[in-house]
């Protein structure tokens, strides 16, 4: 491809991802294909030749749309909201246009300086404590997702208890950590990659509303001390995905303090909530966090991926993560002058993430971003009044921002067979959760696109399909 082809084919694609998403509402929400379907419509060996760009574009109508869950439909109420700005989307173009690898200060300034500002600039968005700006003793850094960012807080975690050295056969059979059964599957996953396995896995009791009793994990820990075990690491996730549960961060913060043991705050999507000042509740305990994370690829708007992790204790990060080769050491690392990025993260090389979040802030604003949130939250709150004025659904979790999770008194099967049902028909798409044992369909709230109308017409197709 030549520049010039490259200028017609770009301008091109830019004209059919304003049509794609113009039309989105006129599309299925989730595919009506088969497991080997689309496949089956693609050739089974590489080609022989180049086709023209056009021909690529139409494949991509023929097919690959077909077997598209569009997450940035209006009524996707599934899983959670995946929102992508115009303006992050040439963002991002424009990072895949440089190619940069940002890695360390040295191989792009930019990249490294533009992140840390970044990161400063949503910490004060978000309100977040003074101590995870970058000229303390922490600082922020882009991940991939919430899940990446959950393994550095364990990583880091591990370094800190075992005082910078797991012993040298790997053991880290003493440390322990807790989560409750709502806690995202990340985090045992990433517990496991640790080297800490579910037999020193703690899932602590949670309340009526999903939350981790705080006595019952400071009971935990006691015991746990009492073994002679080292408590390691909790996770206190504000806005469970199952539920949208908030653990008692404050209260989960003073067993910690006593026990040296590392506080990870969750909040993938809730955390956003914070751009509103009268949902800055979400930020409850986190003066008392070592690390945080929340996902601006989620309900902010800005393209996947892009998850904002922050900490307070870099000595205990870079200790987990900088291993240093000669061909990767610097002056500028070695004054404390720059930061490397990739000591703060599980790969080495790493995109120029912070170009998108730059673009959407300075051409987007969070102005709409606030009042996207604020809809959503109070469409939230009438859907389940609506839901509690139908004798058939229950409203079975609290729905402090935008997600409720509703089933049919009917039992199990007949919520099921809703979840099913209204899915298949391919105008909303919605999720199923299990909360203590009981099916529930999840209503997550959060696409840019989405309008009251959208709402109130996708419970209209529950109420339809109800049994």
């Amino acid at each position: 491809m030549t520049p010039d082809e490259f200028r017609a084919a770009g301008h091109e694609l830019i004209d059919w991802i304003a049509d794609y998403r113009e039309r989105l509402a006129e599309r299925r929400v989730g595919p009506d294909v088969a497991p080997g379907e689309i496949r089956a419509m693609l050739p089974a060996h590489p080609p022989s030749s180049v086709v023209e760009f056009g021909d690529v574009l139409a494949d991509v109508d023929e097919i690959v749309l077909r077997g598209t869950t569009n997450w940035l439909h209006p009524s996707f109420f599934a899983y959670f909201p995946s929102n992508a700005s115009y303006a992050s989307v040439l963002g991002d173009l424009l990072t895949a246009g440089l190619n940069v690898n940002g890695m360390s200060w040295v191989t792009s300034p930019a990249a490294t300086e533009m992140e840390t500002l970044m990161l400063d600039w949503m910490g004060e968005l978000l309100d977040l404590p003074p101590r995870f700006a970058s000229g303390g003793d922490g600082g922020g850094v882009i991940q991939g997702s919430a899940s990446e960012a959950t393994l550095v807080a364990i990583l880091s975690a591990r370094w800190r208890s075992t005082h910078g050295a797991v012993n040298a056969d790997g053991d880290t059979s003493r440390l322990v950590a807790y989560l409750t059964a709502q806690t995202h599957s990340s985090i045992p996953k990433g517990l496991r990659v640790a080297g800490i396995g579910e037999d020193r896995q703690r899932i602590v009791d949670h309340d009526e509303a999903f939350a981790m009793r705080p006595e019952a994990f400071a009971d935990a820990v006691t015991a746990d001390l009492a073994a002679g075990l080292v408590p390691c690491f909790v996770c206190s996730t504000h806005g469970t995905t199952s539920s949208m549960a908030f653990d008692p961060t404050p209260e989960l913060a003073a067993t910690c303090a006593r026990n040296g043991i590392w506080l990870h705050v969750d909040a993938a999507m809730s955390g956003i909530g914070a751009l509103a000042p009268e949902l800055r509740w979400v930020n409850a305990g986190l003066e008392h966090a070592d690390s945080y994370c929340t996902n601006a690829h989620k309900w902010m708007g800005v393209n996947f991926d892009c998850d904002l992790y922050w900490t307070v204790d870099r000595a205990a990060l870079l200790g987990a993560l900088s291993i240093l080769p000669e061909y990767l050491r610097s002056s500028a690392a070695a004054s404390g002058a720059a930061i490397d990025y990739r000591d703060w993260q599980i790969p080495l090389g790493r995109r120029f993430r912070a170009l998108k979040l730059w673009f959407a802030l300075r051409l987007d604003g969070v102005d709409d971003t606030i009042s996207m949130v604020r809809d959503h939250v109070g469409w939230t709150q009438w859907l389940a009044d609506e839901a509690r004025r139908d004798e058939r659904f229950e409203v079975v979790a609290p729905h402090p921002l935008n997600m409720v999770c509703l089933r049919l008194h009917a039992g199990d099967s007949a919520t099921d067979a809703l979840i099913e049902a209204a899915n298949a028909t391919g105008e909303a798409l919605f999720t199923r959760t299990v909360l203590d044992g009981r099916t529930a369909l999840r209503f997550s709230i959060g696409t840019a696109t989405t309008t009251r109308h959208h709402v109130d017409a996708a419970w209209r197709l529950l109420q339809q399909l109800a049994t």
